[in-house]
Formats: structure tokens, C-alpha cells, sequence
């Protein structure tokens, strides 16, 4: 039995086109691994092929079908070649037919299947990305890898708090410099005080990071390796929501 997510993409109130995905729990034909390629996040460059943002597959899917965007596919070597959403389908069932990596998502649509792109370009977007990191709670645990900052231990992020290591009370700022994730147990360990005050260690000192947190996370994964191929120091801060 399969279980199925649907998506459909509208524009000027007709649909332009809709397909399926497996989700979990849902077995499938595909070999692929027991997970939602929804998941999955898709780079976009602007029409310089510059990094500008993440977006789910969702949304890169229904700007290939309105033809917004187009797939940027890196062959081996770095070479790259583009696609619209129709050239993008052929050449999705060519390689369902005839060859897959594990790294790979997959979508299944009512006639066929479509391969899950890494990277889409917009086609009339020429606004460059922001230089800055977010200060936010999101960033702050993916900069601290959700590990607790005086014990060392990881946690979800609900069993984790953001600690102030000088303590308001003492004249401590709410910055990149002075928060930390901390766990329950080690937040209410400090209390009120700093960590020499409560004998505790920092397991290393907290700094703004130089590029964003979260995209840095993103690319430890293998499936996301073709996104370096248009990320270089400049262009480390892409915005994610």
C-alpha cells in the first residue's frame, strides 16, 4: 500500500500541473528511502547564477511548471547543463529507467516519475543575496549543532534553552557573543550567574559565524554536494526560510 502527498501548482486559476510523493509510512516502488523527498531542499540561484535562497521541493516544483525557473543540474566533473520542466521530465525517465543514486529524490506523479533537482536558476531574478547571518534562535542551535555548551551533550531542540553566559543582570547582551544553547538541566545549574561564578565550563567560545549555520549543516549531507559548485565565500550567507 502507498500513501501519497499531493501537490498542485495553479496559475491563472487552471491547474498547470500536480503530481504525487511517497511520505512516510508509505511503501513504494521506487527503492528509495523511507522519508518524504519533500524533505528535501532545492538551492536557487538568480538569473547570474549567484546563491539567493532555499526553498522546499514544494515550491521549486510549481516555479518550473510556470516556467519561472529553470533546473541547473551539475554533471560530473562541474560541468553543468539547464532544463525547463519539461526537458527535465525526460531526462528524469531516462535515468529512472536506467540508472539511480542513493543520494537521489524521488517524486511520483499519475504517469511517471521526476527526479528531485538540487539546484533551480530564476529566470528573471537579478537581486543579489544578503550578507548577513540572522540572529535567531533557529541559527543559534544549528551554529551550536543543538549541543549543549557546558555539558557537550546533544539534544532536540525542544529539551534545549538559549543561556545568556553573562547574565542580564550583570550587564550581559543578547548577542552572538554571549548566548549559547544550554540544556534544562545545566540552565538551571547556572542560574543567574556566569559560568566561573557557578564553577562551569564553556565547551568553546561563542562567536558570530562568518556564514549561515544552517546552510553549513546542509552541506555535510553528500545529497547536497552540487550546491558548492555555486557557493564560494561571497555567497556564504544565503537566507533560508
Amino acid at each position: 500500500m502507498m500513501t501519497n502527498a499531493t501537490i498542485v501548482c495553479r496559475r491563472k486559476d487552471r491547474e498547470v500541473c500536480s503530481w504525487v510523493s511517497p511520505v512516510p509510512g508509505g511503501a513504494t516502488a521506487m527503492n528509495v528511502p523511507p522519508h518524504s523527498a519533500l524533505d528535501a531542499s532545492v538551492l536557487v540561484l538568480n538569473r547570474m547564477f549567484v546563491a539567493v535562497h532555499i526553498i522546499s521541493v514544494r515550491r521549486a516544483f510549481c516555479l518550473l511548471c510556470k516556467n519561472l525557473a529553470e533546473v541547473v543540474h551539475v554533471e560530473e566533473g562541474g560541468y553543468f547543463n539547464t532544463y525547463d520542466f519539461e526537458s527535465w521530465a525526460e531526462l528524469s525517465a531516462f535515468r529512472a529507467a536506467h540508472f539511480r543514486s542513493e543520494d537521489e529524490d524521488w517524486i511520483r506523479t499519475p504517469s511517471r516519475e521526476l527526479q528531485v533537482p538540487r539546484v533551480i536558476r530564476l529566470l528573471r531574478y537579478d537581486k543579489m543575496p544578503k550578507q548577513t547571518v540572522k540572529f535567531n534562535r533557529r541559527n543559534i542551535f544549528a551554529r551550536d549543532n543543538n549541543q549543549c555548551q557546558y555539558c557537550g551533550r546533544k539534544f532536540p531542540t525542544q529539551e534545549l534553552s538559549l543561556d545568556h553566559v553573562i547574565p542580564r543582570s550583570q550587564g550581559g547582551q543578547t548577542t552572538w557573543e554571549n548566548i549559547v544553547c544550554a540544556c534544562l538541566e545545566c540552565n538551571v545549574r547556572k542560574g543567574g550567574r556566569t559560568p566561573k561564578q557557578a564553577n562551569m565550563t564553556l565547551i568553546r567560545k561563542p562567536e558570530k559565524p562568518k556564514r549561515n549555520p544552517i546552510l553549513s549543516l546542509k552541506l555535510t549531507q553528500k545529497k547536497y554536494s552540487a550546491w558548492q559548485n555555486f557557493l564560494n565565500e561571497a555567497y556564504w550567507n544565503v537566507e533560508l526560510k
